[in-house]
């Protein structure tokens, strides 16, 4: 496979409802996880659900994070996709489950990118 990416899929349990109910906070640590892993962040938008939950994406230019919240299950759903060799998104992922104070974090890492000599594969649904 001719790798273009790393795509970090994060369960993360057991954080603070406070931290996860809070846009501004959500935002600020997203922002920051990706400087963290040495990302240059582009543009960002973050939603407050009611009553509760925050959703968010952070385009950087190495890709994205994204996340989604469940405060009062204290769960947030993470992808941290980077594109190249210079941002680690495991940096990311370590980042935001010590800001959002979590208890268990289960990832996986799906590299991204093209089968060579591969044909492409079209499925009709």
């Amino acid at each position: 496979m001719q790798s273009l990416g790393r795509h970090i899929l994060a369960e993360i349990s057991g954080c603070s409802f406070d931290i996860l109910n809070d846009m501004a906070k959500v935002e600020e640590i997203m922002i920051n996880a990706a400087l963290e892993a040495g990302a240059e962040v582009r543009e960002y938008v973050f939603h407050k659900f009611s009553p509760q939950g925050v959703s968010g994406v952070v385009v950087i230019s190495e890709s994205h994070l994204a996340i989604h919240t469940w405060p009062e299950l204290g769960y947030a759903a993470v992808d941290v996709f980077t594109c190249g060799d210079r941002v680690n998104p495991w940096d990311a992922c370590d980042y935001l489950a010590q800001k959002f104070e979590a208890t268990s974090v289960d990832a996986n890492e799906v590299k991204r990118g093209l089968r060579v000599g591969a044909q492409r594969q079209v499925v009709n649904l």
